[in-house]
């Protein structure tokens, strides 16, 4: 990457900030959790111009031009991708205070060199920089990946996905290690109106006849045993709510007896069945070693009309309510009094939750909160964060930052972070104790990440 003036953002303030960020800028970086596909990084398709790789997949940004009142037309529409391009920088000029406005700029210097505020004013320099840039060394997704000193990527996948791209990059001898993460929400969505084509996928992804609750576990099992051959290390879930009650095996049989006749249940035989499905997860992840990864207190998809327009993931979801945090205890309790709770992350994306969590999270060996996700990644919400955990337990239960993106230019993300953890060290480190903010700094913004990949965190 290019040279990044640790002034620009006015995060580093001070020469012991500055001091511990020199210590861990040009780090690698363990992205442990994103949306990139495997697919894409294979193909490895040199990006056509500056507004493919901004905003093609960047529902981030597509919110942010909404919020301004950018017409959908300009954002997922038929406009042409200068008219998206010219009104994400219309946007952009003055969005001060949101992120975006700071992330830009990191991706504008460290992928094209460019330094230029982004206005209006600025924009066919802008446009003109990046697309030279961008011909002239055929930019693609592995040459973002490299620039930015990345060194392991964990996808996000459905279990039903055949992993055939992660064989490709594995057997290609592709330098970054990808591996698929098991995102589950699919497999507890049991009210949604395709559940029995999703069983009739799994069952055919797996090799197995779906027809009663021990072969759907069965499924489950050799679709994560599938996955942990691809090098596997992390599962994830991110739906509404979290369940309210525990089924045991027979309340559990008789409402996916009921499903797979098609016939429908009540909300608590629902509810009751996916919390018996959380518990058996987290045992099977423990068996495997995976981390189970949590994302609490969202609401998805909230306008009816742009989820039919624009489909899922599109930048309509939004904080949700709290989550009574006895559902989450009950969850962890249940698979720890068999010794069977495995390595866990817990996020949530209403900050109201951070006290209650993160002492949840100091009550069990191996859960730990994880750092300000989605609409809490600003300078404001990652101190806020920080501040939390160190207060309530350790900072260094911290595994680090994640981007949690689709964009291959969101790498970027993990500067921003590390600037903010500098900050803070400085500011909550005592003369006489920089070395310690050394190995804290180390730990937060690499060595955290890199040890829980390796299993030796």
């Amino acid at each position: 990457m290019a040279e990044f003036s640790v002034d620009a953002l006015g995060i580093l303030t001070d020469a012991k900030s500055k001091a511990i960020y020199e210590s861990v800028r040009d780090l690698p970086i363990v992205d442990y959790h994103c949306h990139l596909t495997a697919r894409d990084i294979y193909e490895d398709k040199p990006f056509g111009n500056i507004a493919q790789m901004w905003l093609a997949a960047d529902h981030y940004k597509w919110r942010l031009m909404r919020t301004r009142g950018v017409d959908e037309y300009y954002i997922t529409g038929g406009a042409s991708e200068r008219e998206k391009f010219d009104r994400f920088v219309e946007t952009v000029a003055t969005a001060f205070g949101n992120p975006i406005y700071d992330w830009v700029r990191l991706e504008l210097h460290a992928f094209f060199g460019v330094d230029d505020p982004v206005t209006p004013e600025n924009a066919d320099r802008i446009w003109t920089k990046c697309n030279e840039k961008i011909a002239a060394e055929r930019l693609s997704p592995r040459k973002t990946i490299e620039r930015a000193r990345v060194e392991y990527i964990a996808t996000t996948d459905d279990p039903c996905d055949d992993l055939a791209y992660h064989a490709l990059l594995r057997d290609g001898g592709y330098a970054v290690k990808v591996a698929p993460s098991f995102r589950t929400d699919a497999l507890v969505q049991f009210e949604a109106p395709d559940y029995a084509q999703y069983l009739d996928r799994l069952g055919r992804a797996a090799g197995v006849a779906i027809r009663d609750l021990d072969t759907f576990l069965q499924a489950i099992e050799r679709r994560l045993d599938a996955f942990v051959e691809m090098g596997c290390k992390f599962s994830d879930i991110g739906t509404e709510g979290f369940p309210s009650a525990i089924g045991d095996a027979r309340e559990a049989e008789r409402t996916f007896l009921r499903i797979v006749e098609g016939q429908r249940a009540d909300a608590q035989a629902y509810d009751a069945l996916r919390g018996y499905l959380y518990v058996w997860l987290a045992k099977a992840y423990a068996r495997r070693k995976i981390v189970m990864q949590l994302h609490v207190a969202v609401a998805r998809n909230c306008n009816r009309a742009m989820l039919r327009a624009c489909g899922r993931d599109s930048g309509f979801d939004c904080v949700g309510d709290p989550i009574d945090v006895a559902r989450i205890r009950n969850v962890l309790n249940a698979a720890n009094d068999d010794g069977l709770l495995p390595q866990t992350i817990v996020y949530t994306l209403n900050p109201t939750m951070y006290y209650p969590l993160t002492t949840l999270c100091g009550a069990f060996a191996g859960v730990r909160m994880g750092i300000s996700w989605w609409f809490n990644d600003h300078k404001r919400g990652m101190a806020e964060s920080l501040a939390c955990i160190a207060e309530l337990g350790h900072l260094l239960s911290l595994v680090g930052m994640l981007t949690d993106s689709r964009s291959f230019l969101s790498y970027t993300r993990h500067d921003y972070y590390r600037q903010i953890v500098c900050a803070f060290l400085a500011q909550n480190t005592p003369d006489g104790a920089d070395r310690y903010a050394l190995q804290a700094a180390y730990a937060l913004c690499y060595g955290n990440a890199k040890a829980i990949v390796e299993d030796t965190l």
